[in-house]
């Protein structure tokens, strides 16, 4: 048995139960992927192997199909408990050794998550930089000049380089969204009490929440169905039912006009951030547009109100009574709640309560807010220079979720001309995390090809956590998991088609189907039945997707729906050699698109080994 080349979650559940491989293997692979990125200052205290290897022999003695997350690696904030290993809060002077894990880490590991250990964080969940730490500023994991984003800054990156297939953050004030747009990755922020905060060192205890960080939506979601429950213990707690994204017809979604958008001068993420709106509404969305202003003012209360002083009543008297145990910065922020008075509380509550007013109005025409996850991105010696400045530009656009008690997903949104990663949130009421997954996958799927930091594609053929999960975890998880569901157009009056050259989002000849009401549906890979060639002529220059008996290979196509009434016309366009029809998609569906006839293989180039038009246009 061998390791598997990819830590998502399905993929592993999967491999589990055919027998492909073992739970040691796979912690091997997780341990000698922390190995090579050493240097960056992940951790704060890794489980040693014979640690490991303890969860892994009490695992192996259950069937794999018992197990929502059977032999599933995941790491952990150092500011939330876990039984046995020291909790710092990336403050060594406030180190306590926990006897028991917090209950959201006890739910995961009960379902046969393993632990690896816990990871490096801004102090005190302060900043959303990660490089307030005296462990180590944690960098970027696609350039490590840049940080990472924090407070989960470990957290985050750990899933981006392929240590684990899921970590727990925490989300006050963005920790649990920036790190997830600065790596690539998915952040789920749920609803404030859904998941338990027992076990948690508090940062502002009213308005935290657990977060989750993956490589996709689904398994985001797969870890929300084991981790989220109500704890009675827990005081700020609560049982929330689901409440759907939308009642019916299409998804309206909050697009703030561009001159409430500052993006502090990177134009690169000005331009990802209005391609990735348009990519939302050729999934079929609607725009609408909202104003933020409300928003923002609410999200300035988070450190400019009175909410500092609730930092100051979690570690104040401990900040007080070890001088110098914390880093300048954060002593700096923590310290000024103490000029705070109880009439400045009341005064922001009552501030607070007249802007959620104004704020909840927006869901009378909306049904989920899209934003930039964070304006822009900044060097860790920018943010060195000036600590305060440039954290506080971070928050523009997460700060304002939890004091409205909103539910984020901060999801991949494209990349930045410089490779860097861009991502936007999709923001709903509570109640909405799955309906949100579901969304925020589609867009996903459209917008990255690879995973994290990995040189993993975005292939629909990997199986879901939903598709590998137990009989009794199918029914909730599947509603939310996309990865493997049919192709399907969003009306009856649609056919799907799929493209693989020049017809595919923003290359010449998409306009063909933009222009007669064309849709993107999903990107995804054929059956590995074809040949791939550079057709003669041009430009536009033209690929031939020609189907064979042996030494065929999956190749990446774009998914389309077109209106009936202009399937025809569309069709009179396509020159010889190229036609119509059906292509063979690697879970074993048929869909309309373009193939290409066998003849004009012998004068044309042959591409196959690119695996697809992106790729081959890219090499050239």
């Amino acid at each position: 048995m061998t390791a598997p080349e990819s830590l998502r979650i399905g993929a592993l559940l999967a491999g589990y139960r055919a027998g492909d491989f073992g739970v040691a293997a796979v912690m091997e692979r997780a341990l000698a992927a922390a190995e090579a990125s050493a240097a960056n200052p992940v951790w704060i205290t890794r489980l040693s192997r014979e640690q490991i290897m303890r969860y892994v022999a009490a695992l192996e003695r259950r069937p794999a199909a018992d197990l929502a997350l059977y032999g599933i690696p995941f790491v952990i904030k150092d500011n939330i408990d876990l039984a046995g290993v020291p909790t710092t809060a990336a403050c060594p002077g406030f180190a306590y050794t926990p006897a028991q894990s917090a209950p959201v880490v006890q739910r995961l590991i009960e379902h046969g998550a393993i632990p690896l250990g816990k990871t490096n964080m801004d102090q005190f969940a302060t900043g959303l930089v990660g490089t307030r730490s005296p462990f180590g500023a944690c960098r970027n994991s696609f350039n490590p000049d840049y940080i990472s984003g924090g407070s989960s800054a470990g957290s985050a990156v750990a899933v981006a380089l392929g240590f684990a297939s899921f970590a727990l953050g925490t989300d006050t004030a963005g920790s649990g969204r920036v790190p997830a747009a600065f790596n690539n990755l998915v952040g789920l922020k749920p609803a404030l009490g859904r998941l338990s905060t027992r076990g948690v060192v508090p940062a502002c205890r009213s308005l935290d929440c657990v977060s989750i960080f993956a490589l996709t939506c689904d398994d985001a979601a797969a870890v929300l169905e084991v981790a989220a429950g109500f704890d009675a213990a827990d005081p700020y707690a609560r049982a929330i039912a689901d409440r759907p994204l939308a009642a019916g017809g299409t998804i309206r979604f909050g697009l703030p006009p561009a001159a409430q958008l500052d993006f502090f001068g990177d134009e690169g993420y000005a331009r990802a951030f209005a391609a990735a709106a348009a990519r939302l509404e050729s999934l079929g969305a609607t725009a609408v547009p909202v104003d933020l202003t409300p928003f923002l003012e609410t999200a300035r209360l988070l450190y400019e109100g009175p909410w500092v002083a609730e930092r100051y009543a979690a570690v104040g008297r401990f900040m007080e009574s070890h001088p110098g145990a914390l880093l300048p910065v954060t002593a700096a922020i923590i310290g000024g709640g103490r000029s705070r008075s109880a009439v400045d509380a009341f005064e922001g509550q009552y501030r607070l309560r007249e802007l959620q007013r104004v704020c909840t109005r927006v869901w009378d025409n909306v049904d989920v807010l899209l934003t930039p996850t964070a304006p822009s991105i900044y060097t860790i010696a920018a943010v060195e220079a000036d600590p305060i400045t440039l954290n506080a530009c971070l928050g523009r656009y997460t700060n304002f979720m939890n004091l409205l008690d909103l539910v984020g997903v901060a999801v991949p949104g494209g990349w930045r001309a410089d490779g860097l990663p861009f991502g936007v949130t999709l923001a709903g009421r509570p109640g909405m995390e799955r309906d949100l997954l579901r969304l925020a996958d589609r867009l996903h799927r459209a917008s990255v090809q690879t995973l994290g930091a990995l040189p993993i594609p975005f292939d629909a053929a990997v199986p879901t956590a939903a598709t590998a999960a137990t009989p009794a975890t199918v029914a909730t998880v599947a509603t939310v998991a996309t990865a493997a569901a049919p192709i399907t157009p969003t009306t009856p009056d649609c056919l799907p088609l799929a493209v693989c050259g020049a017809h595919m989002a923003d290359l010449p000849l998409n306009h063909q189907l933009r222009e007669r009401g064309g849709r993107f549906l999903r990107r995804l890979h054929t059956a590995p039945h074809y040949r791939f060639y550079a057709l003669a002529g041009g430009p536009p220059h033209r690929p031939g997707l020609v189907r064979v008996a042996d030494g065929g290979a999956p190749i990446e196509v774009e998914v389309w729906e077109l209106p009936l009434a202009e399937f025809g016309g569309f069709v009179r366009l396509i020159p010889a050699p190229l036609g119509i029809g059906q292509v063979e998609l690697d879970d074993g569906s048929r869909v309309p698109g373009f193939l290409c006839e066998g003849y004009a293989a012998a004068a044309a180039a042959d591409i196959t080994a690119f695996g697809g038009w992106r790729a081959f246009l890219a090499a050239k």
